[in-house]
């Protein structure tokens, strides 16, 4: 195996594995309510109080998806010399590393509500970091979003994966502007489980693309 089949299949590893972390974590906050909506801060810490055991696991699945990107943006921009438009890959593998970054500091902020829902006084506190990770992982979804459009544009794949790269990027763009139309009130829960949704075709996209470039390398253009 080459040294590029071998970066190239380490990307699909790490893409596959941070769709699973996601995908996993998600299934743990959504039927627990743990998505921490910060226009009910009193309401969160009570969840997450509550189901202390689950959020803790969530965020380890959610860190570990984070983490997964973003190492598959530096793998991914390391390969950048073979592509036909070099500039691009490295563009799209900074994005997305810089996407998984911002991914865990929104993680961060979870982490400390374990904390601040022993202390039901810290109500003010828990609003203040509920807004930062909730714009954090707004920023993360941009970024990620960018990523998406970058890399169909620059990395070699079919014209089918490359247009399906198109639409994702669309819907997740949509996702991130959603907080945007609601003003001062912030997304409600219904909301939010939206912007999930709307995600969803970006994650199920790069698990494509990890997995061709798990199974033979880099895709060729067609």
């Amino acid at each position: 195996m080459t040294e590029s089949n071998a970066r190239t299949r380490l990307a699909g590893v790490l893409l596959l594995s941070s769709l699973v972390a996601m995908v996993a974590g998600a299934a743990l906050v959504v039927p627990s309510g743990l998505t921490l909506n910060p226009s009910d801060p009193e309401a969160v810490l009570a969840a997450v109080g509550a189901h202390a055991g689950t959020h803790l696991a969530e965020l380890a699945l959610d860190v570990l998806g984070w983490l997964a990107l973003a190492a598959a943006g530096l793998v991914t921009a390391a390969g950048s010399a073979e592509a036909p438009r070099p500039y691009l890959v490295v563009l799209a593998g900074g994005l997305l590393a810089a996407a998984g970054l911002a991914g865990m500091l929104h993680d961060a902020g979870n982490l400390a509500l374990t904390q601040l829902a022993a202390v039901p006084a810290a109500v003010t506190v828990a609003t203040a970091v509920l807004l930062t990770a909730k714009w954090t992982v707004n920023l993360a979804g941009l970024l990620w979003v960018a990523a998406t459009a970058t890399t169909a544009a620059g990395v070699p794949m079919p014209a089918w994966l490359r247009r399906a790269g198109a639409v994702a990027a669309l819907l997740g763009l949509a996702a991130v502007a959603l907080p945007w139309t609601t003003g001062v009130r912030g997304p409600s829960a219904e909301m939010e489980r939206l912007g999930y949704a709307l995600h969803l075709p970006v994650m199920v996209w790069y698990g494509v693309l990890g997995w061709r470039f798990l199974r033979g390398g880099r895709p060729r253009r067609r």
